[in-house]
């Protein structure tokens, strides 16, 4: 039966406070069977009998295992999400996509992949984090983008289930157009960015020569065109449907990229799922302090911010029921 609870930060103070204290967690570097070349990233073991393994997928773009990227997120919630849960008795593996930083050699082309080259990576380190962990199956959560692509590599046989952050629950295109629509600031470039949208959708390439540089150098370079033609195929509602195992939705209710109605999509896509929506919290699973656009970009660049304890918490009785 599916779970819909509205929850604040603070909601949790007590209860972590009491929550089983474990030894401090160990880091390792790990490595899985890349394309071209070993996929990179990070274990960090929790000293916990019976640990569950969760393996963090992360967003778009070139978006490192930490959570960090290189045009301007700084928020290292990935890091600090999988510190969180360590001391909850949950190990996790967060990892550099292919192409991408400690992964570079996996593929020579970041930008020649696919949401099902990404699925296969996740088959790649599940079979891996089996065999490190001796779990009999590896949890994977998937934050933004991440989270289409967990639910694209859902159906391997050693995934235990699913945990969807801050992930939209309709087609991209659809969310795009919302996300330019909302901001007054793209009132110049936004008849140009739904025109780009449009046609992507139905599979067509973009001429980006006359269109504003944050447009042809950014959003719509021609090197990434061919990802958005793929990506915009999926529908997160129609995978998610067809998942026959747990799933965990967690969704912000100050996420300026990706709506509560995203969230509650996915949950009425897939009724057995448990729906968490965080009051307060941004779009980087991390409590907004203040009003206005500065309070929540603050979240995405300062990683001396936690992460949102009911955040911890949902994840961690997700996967480690009996803790």
């Amino acid at each position: 039966m599916k779970t819909h609870r509205i929850l604040a930060a603070t909601a949790f103070a007590a209860g972590l406070a009491s929550a089983a204290a474990w030894a401090a967690p160990h880091s390792a570097a790990i490595q899985a069977p890349g394309p071209a070349g070993p996929l990179a990233g990070t274990l960090l073991m929790a000293d916990a009998p019976d640990a569950p393994v969760v393996l963090i997928i992360p967003g778009s773009g070139p978006t490192d295992r930490d959570g960090n990227n290189p045009l301007g997120v700084a928020a290292s919630t990935y890091r600090l999400l999988a510190e969180a849960l360590a001391t909850k008795g949950v190990t996790t593996a967060r990892i550099d996509k292919r192409g991408m930083f400690g992964s570079k050699a996996a593929i020579s082309d970041p930008n020649k992949v696919t949401i099902g080259d990404y699925a296969a990576d996740v088959a790649s380190w599940v079979k891996m984090l089996k065999a490190r962990t001796g779990r009999p199956c590896i949890w994977v959560a998937g934050h933004s983008e991440g989270g289409l692509v967990a639910l694209a590599a859902a159906n391997d046989p050693d995934v235990c289930g699913l945990v969807l952050l801050s992930t939209a629950g309709r087609k991209l295109n659809v969310v795009m157009h919302e996300q330019i629509a909302a901001n007054p600031a793209n009132a110049p470039i936004a008849a140009d960015a739904d025109t780009a949208i449009d046609a992507l959708a139905k599979g067509e390439h973009v001429d980006v020569s006359a269109m504003h540089p944050a447009l042809a150098q950014g959003l719509f370079n021609p090197a990434v065109q061919d990802y958005l033609i793929d990506v915009f195929r999926y529908d997160p509602a129609l995978l998610i449907a067809k998942i026959g195992k747990p799933v965990l939705i967690v969704s912000g209710l100050e996420d300026k990229q990706v709506s509560r109605r995203d969230a509650e999509a996915l949950a009425a896509a897939q009724p057995r799922a448990r729906l968490v929506l965080v009051a307060g919290m941004s779009h980087m699973l991390k409590q907004v302090a203040g009003e206005g656009v500065a309070a929540n970009i603050a979240t995405y660049t300062d990683p001396a911010l936690p992460i949102d304890p009911a955040v911890v918490d949902a994840i961690a009785t997700f996967v480690r029921p009996a803790a």
